[in-house]
């Protein structure tokens, strides 16, 4: 009796753990599902169809969709495949998948669509298969317009975006003829170039000597206790005006090869004076000399009389200096090339610009 009641306990023990075994691999068979429908089972000859494909399952899992070129099976033809859509269910716990195909047929005949194949991390899930029914049209013989008649022309009216792609190159087109044309000018002329050149009248030595005697004047470089930069400015300057004044390089020569020089002009005193500046600048340069105040004066005062006392007198007949000169230069055959070469780039650019105006207006009109 014992046995009995122990044999009966455990066969209630084996029964209730296989159904519930059963459950569970009930439940974790339905945690994927591929679900594959289609719109409609019958069609005419190009007609199309959507098949939508699902896929449902636990969130975080790799689900990977059939792929298809665009054959579905031989005589269904793929026309587009739309990307794939995720919608979470139950506060994202599980997902749901969707894509569509768009299909259609050109042969009449009835096509069976095998499964479609999903992987779910790695394992292979498979949906139900489909049918579909592929009609052939029925055409009267007798009179094969009944059910499709002629279209007639449709008269679309232009817009201002039709129109926009011309209005920008007509302008440009002119542009570049005048641009061209501007440079056949210039290229058939073949005139010289004309420049002007201003020119600054030259002073004349006297006044040029003058201006940098009133500078030294000006700097009193004597009293900062350099005389040796002193009598060498105001010694050059004498120097540059005797070489423009009498015509040879007084810079080159020393201070007795220019008294000899100017030994044949009249002014005897002059010279002499010009002498003993010339001999207080050497020894200041040469021996370290240090001059006194009024004798620095003094010699800036011979170098003032030596040029006012030589001085050549403007020649009040004489004609003025031009004070601008025309200059001509013959055109270079660079020149000419360059301008033969802008021609024909704008040629090609007015051609082309011309071929794109064609194209658009066949586009707009036929």
């Amino acid at each position: 009796m014992e046995r009995f009641k122990i044999l009966i306990n455990n066969r209630l023990y084996i029964t209730v753990f296989s159904i519930l075994f059963l459950f569970s691999l009930r439940g974790w068979a339905q945690s994927v599902t591929v679900d594959a429908s289609i719109d409609s089972l019958q069609r005419f000859i190009g007609q199309q169809a959507r098949i939508k494909l699902e896929v449902s399952c636990d969130a975080g899992k790799k689900v990977q969709l059939p792929f298809f070129a665009d054959t579905l099976v031989t005589g269904i033809e793929i026309v587009s495949a739309s990307q794939p859509d995720t919608t979470y269910l139950n506060n994202s716990e599980r997902i749901l998948l969707s894509q569509e195909y768009v299909v259609t047929s050109f042969d009449s005949a009835s096509y069976y669509i095998p499964p479609f194949e999903v992987m779910v991390d790695g394992v292979p899930h498979r949906s139900q298969s489909l049918a579909m029914m592929v009609y052939p049209m029925q055409i009267d013989e007798e009179n094969p317009e009944a059910i499709f008649g002629h279209k007639g022309i449709m008269q679309i009216s232009l817009t201002w975006e039709d129109w926009t792609p011309l209005l920008w190159k007509f302008p440009l087109i002119v542009v570049f003829l005048i641009a061209m044309l501007y440079l056949l000018l210039r290229y058939w002329d073949n005139k010289p170039i004309i420049r002007k050149v201003k020119v600054k009248p030259k002073l004349p030595p006297h006044e040029q000597a003058m201006m940098e005697i009133a500078r030294i004047k000006e700097e009193k470089s004597w009293q900062k206790g350099d005389p040796k930069e002193y009598y060498t400015e105001l010694t050059d300057v004498v120097r540059i005006y005797i070489h423009e004044r009498f015509g040879f390089n007084a810079m080159e020569k020393t201070s007795a090869e220019i008294i000899d020089y100017l030994q044949e002009s009249k002014d005897k005193e002059a010279i002499e004076d010009l002498r003993q500046l010339f001999m207080t600048a050497d020894l200041v340069k040469f021996a370290k000399y240090a001059p006194m105040l009024n004798e620095n004066d003094m010699n800036l005062v011979t170098a003032i009389e030596f040029i006012n006392r030589t001085k050549m007198e403007p020649d009040p007949d004489a004609k003025p200096l031009p004070t601008e000169i025309t200059i001509e230069e013959k055109r270079s055959r660079r020149t000419k090339i360059a301008l033969i070469a802008g021609v024909v780039l704008l040629s090609v650019a007015v051609l082309f610009l011309l071929y794109l105006v064609g194209t658009d207006l066949y586009n707009l009109f036929f």
